[in-house]
């Protein structure tokens, strides 16, 4: 295929990620403004200029897909915390390094972060919804997990880090000062993680 041919698809792929970007953008503004539960689809779809279907195409999970878009691109740079580390960092702290910005976002005055989880905190479908969302990730982290460790890609202890490390950023959203609460959590993990596979 010459390169006049690959053209249009790049462009149309920029196009559709655009259009992506702006029905979720779009979705968040009206849920902070009005609350997740006084929004519709149909006032989304109006507000970003889509029709329903297409919205569902971009989003067929539906509202909360909305919320929650850019979950897609967290497993593969899960892993790649994990497998592309640098030498002599540890599994540990690898993942402590990669996820303290899931948990400890700056969250000063004026933050869109801090009212997008103080939005997600009070809204209990959107809570279980991102805590669903972000431990199914734990099966392959925990698979990552081994193959670094040299040990079964069904291994327990590898498992229970994976689930224990996403479980980690969750606990620290959810508590006032998130900074401390993933610090205290992530001491936790390293020590029990050095002293099984010392």
């Amino acid at each position: 295929m010459s390169d006049s041919g690959r053209r249009p698809a790049g462009l149309r792929e920029r196009k559709k990620a655009a259009t992506r970007k702006a029905i979720a953008e779009t979705a968040l503004r009206l849920f902070l403004a009005h609350g997740y539960e006084r929004v519709g689809i149909r006032q989304i779809a109006e507000a970003a200029d889509v029709s329903v279907s297409t919205l569902f195409n971009y989003f067929p999970g539906g509202k909360e897909a909305l919320v929650f878009d850019d979950e897609t691109d967290n497993e593969a740079a899960l892993i790649a915390a994990v497998t592309d580390r640098p030498p002599g960092r540890t599994i540990t702290e690898a993942l402590r390094i990669h996820l303290t910005g899931f948990a400890t976002k700056p969250s000063g005055p004026g933050s869109r972060f801090a009212e997008f989880q103080a939005f997600v905190q009070r809204t209990p479908a959107l809570r279980e919804y991102g805590r669903t969302m972000w431990l199914r990730h734990e099966e392959a982290l925990a698979r990552a997990i081994a193959a670094e460790s040299g040990l079964p890609a069904d291994d327990l202890t590898c498992a229970a880090l994976a689930r224990f490390a996403l479980e980690a950023v969750a606990l620290a959203r959810s508590r006032p000062d998130p900074a401390m609460a993933f610090t205290k959590a992530w001491e936790l993990l390293d020590r029990g993680w050095a002293a099984i596979t010392a």
